[in-house]
Formats: C-alpha cells, structure tokens, sequence
C-alpha cells in the first residue's frame, strides 16, 4: 500500500515533487485549524508541519498510523516531543537549511543599523534629503561580540572578519580550538564581554537559560552608543528593558528579527525610529527555503523506509542488524550521559565508550551518540545521532574514542563510559530492558537508578549511613532503595540512595556538614 504523507507547509515544490518521484502519496493542506487536522490525520504516515501548526498529544492520539513528523526548518517548538517519543514518533527537522542566510540577515541587520538604511530609505520616500541626520559608523575596527558560536554564529563570525572587525564572543559550549579557528577571542563571563563590545549579536537557542539572558543589568554594563542585534530567538533580550535603554540613548541602535511572540505586530520597540523589525526574515530565501524542502524530504522519507534519521530530535530508527544487537541500550546510555554530565557539572574533553560482552562487535556509534545526546542534548537545538554525533562533539571540544572488551564479569553485556575522570557502567535486565547501574567511580553497584538519587562518597566509618537516613527523615525525603559499594584496597564507600521527590539545597548542605565527604552528587534523570 502507498505511504501517505501530509504537509501543512507551504513547502517548496522540489521537496514534494521528490517524496511524490519516491512513490509517496503527498496532500497538502496549508494553515489547518486544530479541528481540521484532528479529522484528517488518521490515514497518514509522515507529516510535514508549518510552524504554526501545533501537534499535540490530542493531534496524535487521532493519528493512529504516524511514524515521523517533519518540520522543514530549525525550530520544533510547536510539536510536542515528548508525546511524540511516548509513541514512538520520530521528529525531526532541516537545521542546517537556513544557516547561510540566517548569517547573512545578520550581517544586514548590522550595516542597516551602523547606516541608518531604514530611515534613511523612509526619508526619502518623504521626498526628504537629510544627509547629515543620518551619519552612520564603520563595521572596519570596531568590536563584535558574538554570543553563540554554532553553525550561524560562526558564520557571522568569518563574514564579520572580512569588514576588518575584532572579533570576541561567549559560549560556554564552544572549544578553545573551534574559537581560535574562527579568529574569535573567547571569555568564560558574560561582562567583560558586554563592556568591550562596539556591537552585540546573539546566536543562541530559547533554553530556561537564555529566556531573557539579557535584562537591565546587562544593558547598563554595555559600552554606550552600542548596537544590538538578535536574528535569532525572541525573548532572549528582555524587550521593556531594551526600550528603556534605546529611548535613553544609551543604546544607539537595535535590529530584532525574532520575537518573543509571533506574529508580533506591537512592541515597546515600535515607536522608535533607530530600532529596525524585520517579520522573522533570517530564513526567507529562495536558496534556503528550497534547502529546508528537500531536505525534510530526504528525512522524512528515511524515517518512513526504516533508515536513520540524521536530524531526529528524539528518536532515531536503527538497521534492524543494528537495532537487534545495541537498540536496547540506546536509552541506557542517554541516561549514562545525563548522569555524567550533572557529576561533572561540564562538558567533558574526552570520553570513552566501552562496550563489553555479547555486544562487543556491535556498531558503537549509536550508542555513543545516545550519551552525548544526554549529556549535551539541553545545550542546541535537535539531537546528537550515529550520523552526525563525531561532529558535533567536535564541535564541543569532545575527543571520544570507542573499545571492546570480551568480559563483561557477570552479566552477559554492558556498556561503560569515561567522560574525564567520571566512570559509569550499565547493564539491562528484564524483558522490558531496564537499565542498572553496575559501576561508579570504579565502584561495584548494583542498582537501578529512580528519577532522583543521592550518590555519596566518604571514608567508611560506622554510623555514616544512619546519619544519612536521619537527615534525609527529618527532611520529608523519603528512601527508596540504596546500594552501598567499595574498592579493594581503599577505605572509602560510595552509597548510592533513590529517594522520592526532589532535595533541595539546604538538606544538601546539612548533609555535607554531618560527614566527612569525598563526594556528593544531587542526579536527577
């Protein structure tokens, strides 16, 4: 039977002409209301949405037969992943298709502030001649500082070179190598950063953490007269804010080409004649729209034959030779990654993924993508896959290396990892694959982890676990399970406690007081 796909998206014709070439049966049905959706999506197996069609956990429900969700373009805020995952729905997008003309919307939104190009161009049409209102500066010598230095904020950079500009930026997220390569000065704080800057640009995904990264404080440690740009994410900038300091005349100029809301018509931006609004124009190019077209074809029609999806942002299907020997542990090794990266509380510069017992001659790159993906997933946009997990953790200064063992001990597989000094084991146990942990810190365990854990550390001494149980009671924190572990030759323990609910930082810091610790770790996964 024909696989049958639907598109919400005024997508480029190339893209449905190649899904229709490859023998799908394409229907379009542009900007649908909830309702109409709901009603017509049972028979499809792809979808293909705008980004301002929602799909919600009602929207799959009714869609009994979907394996894969497209968005041909970067963001997937308008799907709702998680109920996709719960599923088994692929989603996936096109994040590289408006890369090339996301940086150079950024390039134009800078020379239109530096120049004044907007209200000069609107003078005119006033049928004024007002040279000498609109004095502008040069880009050649001034300071950029770019924040975000992914795949468009590197762009911008070596287009911002070629204008003679001094290049400086902050990404926690970006290597000392990749920044050096890109001509960039690299500083680990925001403020020394917003103090040098003739002009700020931002090139950074909507996270908790950048959601109004930029608010008063941050606009009164700028360099006055500096120029501001976001051809990003709305809402990184705090707009009230913004207004404040343009009307102030401390900042000279803005240029946004995203919003907080969209469709945004009004803002405290509007009235001002030196703030430039563009409607989200970074990716509105013939060149980048055909881009997106195919290339969401090209996933989408992977996901549908059973390959692997290079963009997926939660699941990705496997070969069946390949699904059959290391599927099973790609959510334990997501779960490895998260938890190496709360002990760590950083990215790691090297990590080894070792894999042992009846899986040693599996296709390790799976699964070395999972723990990258848990570990570094919160950080970017879309997911690390076997198809493009060596970049990015090249990308993320991450040198990763893979081995084999024969001997998993007792179990008949595992898989270990080393992210730096941190070293975590798994094995799964069960028909439904659940995973245990087996090794810690080098320490033998048992057990499997719940939603929140304590791992402690200390020198084994009588009573230590007892003072542990009275903190945590007289708190309201309940024990689930807990495993202690020890290393021969060595007089330490680490205890590994599942407790219920979450514990704040004061029973944390009352724990760190009443014994002698090495260690202490909150894990949440």
């Amino acid at each position: 039977m024909t696989k049958k796909i639907l598109v919400t998206e005024d997508l480029v014709q190339e893209g449905i002409d190649a899904l229709r070439e490859r023998g799908y049966e394409v229907d379009v049905l542009i900007d649908p209301s909830a309702e109409q959706l709901v009603a017509a999506i049972e028979p499809y197996e792809a979808l293909i949405v705008h980004p301002n069609t929602r799909v919600t956990p009602a929207l799959l429900d009714a869609a009994k037969n979907l394996k894969i969700i497209g968005r041909a373009g970067v963001t997937v805020d308008n799907i709702d992943i998680d109920a996709a995952s719960e599923r088994g729905i692929i989603v996936c997008n096109a994040p590289t298709s408006n890369v090339i003309s996301a940086a150079e919307h950024t390039m134009a939104l800078l020379l239109s502030a530096a120049r004044h190009i907007p209200a000069a161009s609107a003078s005119m049409h006033r049928g004024e001649w007002n040279r000498g209102q609109f004095m502008g500066t040069e880009l050649y010598g001034k300071t950029l500082a770019i924040f975000g230095l992914g795949r468009v904020g590197g762009l911008v950079a070596e287009r911002a070179a070629a204008f003679g500009m001094n290049l400086i930026g902050h990404d926690p997220y970006c290597s000392p190598e990749r920044a050096l390569h890109l001509g960039v000065t690299l500083y680990d704080e925001v403020e020394p950063v917003l103090a040098m800057a003739d002009f700020i640009t931002v090139h950074l995904p909507r996270t908790v953490d950048t959601l109004g990264m930029f608010g008063a404080d941050e606009f009164a440690a700028m360099k006055d007269g500096v120029v501001v740009v976001n051809a990003a994410r709305g809402g990184i900038f705090d707009v009230k804010a913004l207004a404040d300091f343009v009307a102030a005349g401390k900042i000279n100029a803005v240029a946004l080409d995203s919003f907080e809301v969209e469709p945004c018509t009004d803002s405290p931006l509007h009235e001002f004649e030196n703030a430039i609004l563009t409607p989200h124009l970074s990716p509105m190019t013939f060149e980048a729209q055909r881009r997106a077209s195919t290339q969401i074809a090209d996933y989408v029609s992977a996901g549908l034959e059973g390959a692997m999806v290079a963009t997926a942002v939660n699941l990705s299907p496997l070969p069946p030779e390949v699904l059959d020997s290391v599927g099973p542990y790609v959510p334990a090794c997501k779960m490895l990654g998260h938890m190496v990266s709360q002990i760590l509380d950083g990215t790691p510069k090297t990590l080894k993924v070792e894999l042992a017992g009846s899986i040693r001659d599996a296709d390790p790159a799976p699964l070395v993508a999972a723990v990258l993906d848990g570990g570094l997933s919160y950080r970017r946009i879309g997911s690390f896959t076997a198809a493009n997990a060596e970049s990015i953790a090249a990308r993320h200064g991450i040198a990763v290396t893979t081995s084999a063992v024969h001997d998993a001990q007792e179990y008949a597989s595992a898989v270990r990892i080393v992210a730096d000094d941190v070293e975590v084991a798994a094995t799964l146990y069960g028909t439904d694959h659940a995973p245990r942990i087996v090794s810690l810190m080098g320490y033998k365990i048992d057990i499997a982890p719940a939603k929140c854990s304590l791992v402690f550390e200390y020198v084994d001494a009588p009573g230590r676990i007892g003072v542990i149980g009275t903190i945590l009671g007289e708190a309201g924190v309940n024990i689930t399970t807990m495993q202690i572990g020890t290393k021969a030759g060595e007089g330490c323990a680490l205890v590994y406690i599942n407790v219920e609910g979450d514990v704040d930082d004061a029973v944390l810091e009352r724990l760190r007081g009443a014994i002698d610790l090495r260690n202490l770790w909150k894990i949440v996964l």
